[in-house]
C-alpha cells in the first residue's frame, strides 16, 4: 500500500506510522528522518537544505521534493510506503501526483488522523521532559510523575519546553490549518481520504486505522 499519513501536530502521526509501516510491511519514510539521514550523509540534497536551514529560511519544496523521490525509489519501497509529513501542502501534494504517474503508481489512501483543537493543546502543553535525558517524558494529566517535577527514571528536573507551550501550539495549529489541511480537501476529491478518531489508547487508534485501510481497500 503507498499511504499518506496526515493529522494535526499532537495527533500521534509518528507512533502511529511506525505501527502501520509495521503491521503492513512498508517503510515509514518520515519528513524529518530525510532531513536528518541527507544532512547526516551529506549527500548534496543535504547540503543544499543546510544552507537554507542556517540561513533561517524554510527548505523550499522542490529540495523536500527530491529529497521524498529518492527516498521512494529504494528497493524497500518498491510495494509501498507510507508517508509522514510529506505532502505539507497542496503544491507538494500535485508534486506527489506528477511523481507517482510518472512512474506508474498511485496512492491508495490517505489517512486522516482526527483529533479536536483542544485536545491536541492538552497533549502537547501539558509535555513535560527530563533535562538529563530527553527520551524520559512524562504528562501533568496522562503520564505523572511520582514527584512533581522529578523524573521517575533519573531524579533530572522536568521541563516544558518551549515549543510546549500553549501559545505556540495553537500557532502550529494555525500553520497547520492554513497550510497543510487543504490537501484533505485536495485528496478528498481523489475519493482517497479515510479519516479515523485519534482519541483514546496507541492501539486502540492503530486497530482503528488497519480496520479503515482495510475497508477502503475491499471498497476499490
Amino acid at each position: 500500500m503507498r499511504i499518506v499519513l496526515v493529522g494535526p501536530p499532537g495527533a500521534g502521526k509518528g507512533t502511529q506510522a511506525a505501527f502501520l509501516a509495521k503491521n503492513l510491511s512498508i517503510p515509514h519514510i518520515s519528513t524529518g528522518d530525510l532531513f536528518r539521514a541527507n544532512i547526516s550523509r551529506q549527500t548534496e540534497l543535504g547540503k543544499l537544505a543546510k544552507s537554507y536551514m542556517d540561513a533561517g529560511n524554510l527548505v523550499p519544496d522542490e529540495v523536500t521534493i527530491a529529497m521524498a523521490k529518492d527516498r521512494m525509489e529504494q528497493p524497500d519501497a518498491e510495494h509501498g510506503f507510507l508517508l509522514d509529513g510529506f505532502p505539507r501542502n497542496v503544491s507538494q501534494a500535485e508534486a506527489l501526483d506528477e511523481l507517482l504517474e510518472r512512474e506508474s503508481m498511485q496512492l491508495d489512501a490517505v489517512l486522516d488522523l482526527e483529533v479536536p483543537e483542544d485536545e491536541v493543546v492538552k497533549r502537547i502543553a501539558g509535555r513535560r521532559i527530563c533535562r538529563n535525558d530527553s527520551s524520559h517524558v512524562f504528562h501533568v494529566t496522562y503520564k505523572q510523575p511520582a514527584k512533581d517535577g522529578v523524573c521517575d527514571v533519573c531524579g533530572g528536573e522536568l521541563y516544558q519546553r518551549d515549543d510546549d507551550s500553549e501559545e505556540t501550539v495553537r500557532t502550529r495549529l494555525e500553520v497547520y490549518h492554513t497550510q497543510t489541511e487543504p490537501i484533505i480537501d485536495y485528496y478528498k476529491a481523489q475519493g482517497l481520504v479515510v479519516t479515523i478518531s485519534a482519541l483514546g489508547k496507541v492501539e486502540d487508534v492503530t486497530t482503528r486505522a488497519m480496520e479503515a485501510l482495510k475497508r477502503g481497500e475491499d471498497d476499490e
